[in-house]
């Protein structure tokens, strides 16, 4: 990440500034991107098949609908590389429908930025969506996701 390049604007649809100042932008790949505004540098795109190819750099991140991370190591790996790069990058967590897997996503991001798990999903609903993170298991998952057992919180 040599190159800082222009952030999201935090008015746009989708996009969650975290107490850090990072923006992240959650997205529904059912919608088509926005035609008048910049693109990802990067993506994370949460579903249980492939993906449709991107232009930029994206991982894929197995995640059935409804369900949670198959591999949650994984999961922790992508998710902490998707905050780190959001530093200077402009990131975007998408999955079909742009709320439970995407609001989970975007709720353990914010735990890794410092927002405390109990608290990472309703921030998540207070400036996100107010339906993200769909499920209790999803829920769970973000709480637990802060957990001291779980590998280290990335350096800011």
């Amino acid at each position: 990440m040599s190159e800082t390049r222009e952030p999201w604007d935090e008015r746009d649809a989708g996009v969650l500034r975290l107490p850090s100042g990072r923006l992240i932008r959650g997205r529904a790949l059912r919608r088509p991107l926005p035609a008048d505004g910049p693109v990802p540098t990067y993506g994370v795109y949460l579903l249980g098949s492939p993906p449709p190819q991107v232009p930029w750099p994206a991982r894929w991140l197995r995640w059935p609908d409804f369900r949670l991370p198959a591999d949650r190591a994984e999961a922790r790996t992508v998710l902490a590389e998707a905050w780190q790069r959001a530093r200077a990058e402009r990131v975007e967590l998408a999955c079909l429908g742009g709320r439970g897997r995407t609001g989970t996503a975007l709720a353990c991001l914010a735990v890794l930025d410092g927002v405390p798990p109990e608290e990472a999903v309703a921030y998540v609903r207070a400036h996100y969506d107010r339906h993200a993170v769909e499920t209790p298991w999803q829920r769970r998952y973000v709480r637990r996701f802060g957990a001291p057992s779980g590998p280290a919180a990335p350096e800011a």
